[in-house]
């Protein structure tokens, strides 16, 4: 799940116009954000299933700090608490919800490789259903997030520039925007350029 997440902020955008856009963009994959230097540094990692050249949904993420529950938490109520400062408590709640929206959308995705706490402390049982193992059905999943954000965005823009006494075309601009962006994204992530 990549592109899943930016069409999950879009719907979240539509309603909660006053969060700025690109922050819940950020949100949405800030588990993934902090994922990068952690896996540059082999802290966290990326292996192939076996037998599997390792593309969409072939890979067994390793990320024991990152997107365990905790950790995944952890890591939302501080993209919270930073984002509370600048746009206020409401929006704080909202961005830190976003941010852990990601850990959720991945443990559908996910092969039973997320843990509990920090560090998979304590070996408890990992999280992941595993939608991953059949990708066409991922796959129509995160098009159904993608175009199903898109469209809500769009039509909550529209209404919004209608309401102002604004042209609508900017808001079929930026629907259209959000949407092309997540399909460019998810094709990207399932040929693995």
């Amino acid at each position: 799940m990549v592109a899943g997440h930016f069409g999950f902020a879009a719907v979240v955008k539509a309603r909660e116009r006053q969060a700025p856009l690109w922050a819940l963009m950020l949100a949405c994959q800030w588990l993934d954000v902090v994922f990068v230097p952690l896996f540059a540094a082999g802290i966290e990692r990326i292996t192939p299933v076996a037998g599997t050249a390792g593309g969409y949904g072939q890979v067994i993420i390793t990320a024991d700090y990152t997107h365990s529950l905790v950790g995944a938490l952890a890591l939302s109520a501080i993209f919270g608490l930073a984002a509370a400062r600048p746009w206020g408590r409401r929006n704080g709640v909202v961005l830190a919800s976003v941010a852990f929206s990601h850990w959720v959308l991945d443990a559908i995705v996910h092969r039973g490789d997320m843990p509990i706490l920090p560090g998979d402390a304590g070996h408890l049982a990992r999280v992941g259903f595993g939608l991953w193992r059949i990708p066409s059905a991922a796959i129509a999943a995160e098009l159904v997030l993608i175009a199903g954000g898109a469209f809500v965005y769009w039509r909550a823009a529209k209404a919004a520039a209608r309401s102002a006494g604004q042209e609508t075309r900017i808001a079929t601009f930026a629907g259209a925007s959000v949407l092309i962006a997540g399909l460019v994204t998810l094709t990207l992530n399932v040929f693995g350029l």
